[in-house]
């Protein structure tokens, strides 16, 4: 989530919504007045999916009677340069070109690396950690995932 914690059951629901529409829940991305939801599916995300997906997940927000404000209900793919959220992303994209923002080193200084995700560990520690062979120089950082700020795949053309 992001700025606003989001229900869980509630999330559960969108998946549930996602999954009889031949899709998978990626993300729930809730902000001051927008409710982002990301799909994906093996062949590709279509209009169509993300419209019937939308217009369940809105009567669904009716019945739940979320927001008592005005907000604005997007549904959409995650794109090329999708952001990986955690374990089930690292496993999936494991050998994809990536770009990670993470805190490392002693002083704990934020760093950047592009470079391909070698590996997945899962762990006790904070959601286990990656293997990330930067493409500059080759070194190879082994990064927690309680570490990472931010991931997002690099398109490879």
């Amino acid at each position: 989530m992001s700025q606003t914690a989001f229900d869980a059951k509630l999330e559960a629901e969108f998946a549930a919504v996602a999954a009889s529409s031949g899709c998978e829940l990626v993300h729930v991305d809730v902000r001051p007045g927008q409710l982002r939801v990301f799909l994906d599916r093996p062949q590709g995300v279509t209009i169509d999916d993300c419209q019937t997906v939308s217009k369940q997940i809105s009567a669904l927000l009716d019945v739940a009677d979320f927001g008592k404000v005005a907000y604005t209900l997007e549904v959409s793919s995650p794109g090329l340069d999708r952001e990986l959220y955690g374990p089930r992303d690292y496993e999936r994209f494991r050998g994809h070109l990536a770009r990670v923002t993470f805190f490392g080193g002693p002083e704990r200084a934020k760093k950047t690396i592009v470079g391909r995700l070698e590996e997945y560990r899962s762990g006790a520690d904070a959601g286990g950690e990656i293997s990330v062979t930067e493409s500059d120089t080759g070194a190879t950082h082994e990064i927690p995932l309680g570490d990472v700020e931010k991931a997002r795949l690099e398109i490879e053309l």
